[in-house]
């Protein structure tokens, strides 16, 4: 064999360093792919539903659909409208698995493939009804991934919400979300929304909706719950849909359009998405909680700026918290422009005590202590504006928790640290 010339020989290196390269490469590729995967569960794994048969009281068989998450976690309990089934969660159920939480889907009584009918009777049907609910929230409940402690519920026109409020109102201790689209309760249902001042509530509800007066019975329901980090998705349209029949009874007389309960999915494709981030927020990131959100929170952020008013809102904050040390009655963004507001108009005074507030709700935000040194200064306290301006930038250089709870930007945390060392050099001007 002839000896190989140093061009081959380099040559060799050459397209052995490539190929390594490439297996790098390759190798790499994998890794991000993996990585992909884990933060995507959807990438991960697809959920093929289990069909299972749940046994009422009165020994009926409810058929419904089980998706089992990959690991152990919340569950939710998803219940159809009056004229469509289980079938319509199914989207929703297969996003919710990936995500990590165990949903089962159900066709109640009379519909999809459960058999039977409710009885005629008004007091026997109510009571089929609650057995009903019940046996499908205590098989969701014993599956041996589902943490029975943290539950979502979530339901669809009027049978549906329905359903949900009533095993909510129930199961107070265990539900930790509710999702309620296109329906409405009954008196008892909306006695449990205006007490559950912390369970975080997602309504959904369309102008268009086919069966009115149901958007004015959702913004009931939004209006009579307590809770401030409840949220309303509220589809517009130019004008509402004429009546023409009630939902729960003969379905085939009103056409389809698209605007209620679980046909919104295909009229607003984001809307599965939000659903699926609002349960995961509700019950895996923060279980039981949802940021705080300015239209439901009027009554507190009214409060504090009549006479007296703050002075009363953290009395109500510091007794929420005695009870739920997550609570929170506002969102800090909100609270703060009306803050700045007073700053703007010259009362320094009564901005620092909105911003004193803030703090007492959001302890960890450097924003909320600049704003606070600001309105010191402006006010003529120097040593307590230096000390806040100086509790921003700790906690800024500390990089543990965000600049504020609504924003961490770069650009954001940079003014906030300018506003703070705009303070400091003007208390020592000073």
């Amino acid at each position: 064999m002839k000896r190989r010339s140093l061009r081959d020989r380099r040559m060799i290196r050459l397209i052995a360093s490539r190929v390594l390269l490439a297996c790098v490469i390759v190798a790499a590729c994998a890794r991000i792919s993996a990585a992909i995967a884990a933060e995507s569960p959807e990438i991960r794994r697809t959920v093929v539903p289990r069909a299972v048969d749940i046994r009422s009281a009165d020994g009926t068989i409810l058929k419904a659909s089980y998706f089992t998450a990959a690991q152990a976690g919340p569950g939710m309990l998803l219940f159809h409208q009056s004229n469509r089934t289980r079938a319509d969660w199914a989207g929703v159920a297969q996003q919710l698995a990936a995500a990590g939480i165990n949903t089962l889907t159900v066709d109640m009584r009379g519909f999809g493939d459960t058999g039977d009918q409710y009885d005629p009777d008004r007091e026997r049907r109510k009571k089929q009804r609650s057995d009903d609910r019940e046996a499908a929230f205590q098989f969701l409940t014993s599956q041996p991934r589902v943490k029975p402690d943290v539950i979502g519920i979530g339901g669809a026109g009027v049978l549906g919400v329905e359903n949900s409020v009533e095993v909510a109102r129930q199961h107070p201790a265990a539900v930790k979300s509710l999702v309620l689209i296109s329906g409405e309760t009954s008196g008892e249902g909306l006695d449990f929304l205006k007490q559950a001042a912390q369970l975080p509530e997602l309504f959904v509800v369309a102008d268009a909706d086919e069966y009115p007066p149901i958007p004015e019975a959702m913004e009931l329901l939004y209006i009579t719950a307590s809770s401030p980090s409840r949220k309303f998705v509220h589809y517009s349209a130019q004008r509402d849909a004429p009546w023409l029949w009630y939902e729960p009874f003969d379905i085939g007389k009103v056409p389809a359009t698209g605007n209620h309960g679980t046909d919104l999915f295909k009229t607003h494709s984001e809307l599965p998405d939000l659903i699926v981030d609002w349960l995961v927020t509700t019950l895996i990131k923060t279980p039981g909680h949802a940021p705080a959100d300015t239209l439901s929170s009027a009554t507190f952020l009214n409060q504090m700026r009549a006479p007296g008013g703050v002075a009363q809102v953290s009395e109500l904050l510091r007794e929420a918290r005695r009870k739920d040390p997550q609570a929170q009655l506002f969102p800090e963004v909100t609270a703060t422009t009306i803050g700045e507001n007073y700053l703007r108009g010259g009362d320094p005074e009564s901005a620092a005590a909105i911003f004193g507030l803030v703090l007492l709700a959001y302890p960890d935000s450097a924003d909320a202590y600049e704003n606070l040194a600001e309105a010191y200064l402006q006010d003529g306290r120097k040593e307590p504006a230096r000390q806040a301006a100086q509790k921003a930038l700790a906690l800024l250089d500390a990089h543990a928790v965000p600049a504020s709870s609504w924003t961490d930007t770069q650009p954001y945390r940079g003014e906030v640290r300018r506003g703070a060392e705009m303070v400091l050099k003007a208390v020592q001007e000073k």
